[in-house]
């Protein structure tokens, strides 16, 4: 089987070990693995011909959703599945079907006006971010109205979050298929590029994975869960 990864541009530009492993794996079971990035690439949309038997998505740009909606169209496997990646990249849609999953999750608001989220300060602070941004860029927490204030303005919608406190370590959970591992490593700036502690899969975890699974129809997904105080 050919399978072909639909990467994102990383930052720094290095190549992910994660999939570099996978590939290696792979390999050696004898599947041909290969990668490529859609933005790095000039792509005919009125007939993309696909090149591989599996893609599977591991990007959350525009490009990246559109290039898998065609394959989606086109009848041709992708993992995870076209319609549950835009469930998942949604962050207003994210939040409610958590909510009915009975997925534990921050209260979230969701406003094109920040002034209007400065009430929400008298409970405490909260995250600022933006609705389609991803790794960080533009996310705020906020304690008071003088600092919402001081934001820079943005063009699009954002998202409004109560922050939960927690312990400063984050618990990863990864799900492939029926399989549930979690690692914790210290949140920081570049705690991506270091690896975490694997730690024990308990009930809970499973549990959670099971829901948020369900929530989403997702077969290959991660979980950042935060072990509130």
């Amino acid at each position: 089987m050919r399978i072909t990864f639909l990467l994102a541009q990383r930052v720094p530009d290095v190549p992910s070990p994660v999939v570099e492993k996978v590939s290696r794996l792979l390999a050696a079971a004898g599947h041909v693995a290969d990668g490529w990035i859609p933005e790095a690439r000039l792509l005919r949309t009125d007939r993309f011909l696909p090149d591989a038997d599996l893609y599977l998505l591991k990007s959350h740009t525009e490009l990246a959703l559109s290039l898998a909606g065609m394959l989606h169209d086109q009848g041709l496997p992708i993992l995870n599945a076209y319609p549950a990646c835009l469930r998942a990249q949604d962050k207003v849609h994210a939040s409610q079907a958590l909510r009915r999953a009975g997925v534990m999750a921050p209260e979230t608001w969701l406003t094109g006006d920040l002034a209007l989220a400065a009430p929400l300060l008298e409970e405490g602070p909260v995250i600022v971010r933006p609705h389609s941004g991803h790794r960080g860029i533009g996310v705020h927490i906020v304690h008071s109205a003088a600092h919402l204030r001081s934001l820079p303005p943005t063009p699009e919608t954002v998202i409004v979050q109560r922050v939960v406190p927690g312990p400063g370590e984050d618990l990863k959970v990864y799900v492939a298929g029926s399989h549930v591992h979690a690692v914790r490593k210290r949140f920081a700036a570049d705690s991506f590029t270091r690896y975490g502690r694997p730690v024990p899969v308990t009930d809970a975890i499973n549990d959670l994975a099971r829901k948020v699974r369900t929530a989403f129809s997702l077969d290959l997904f991660g979980v950042d869960v935060i072990e509130s105080l």
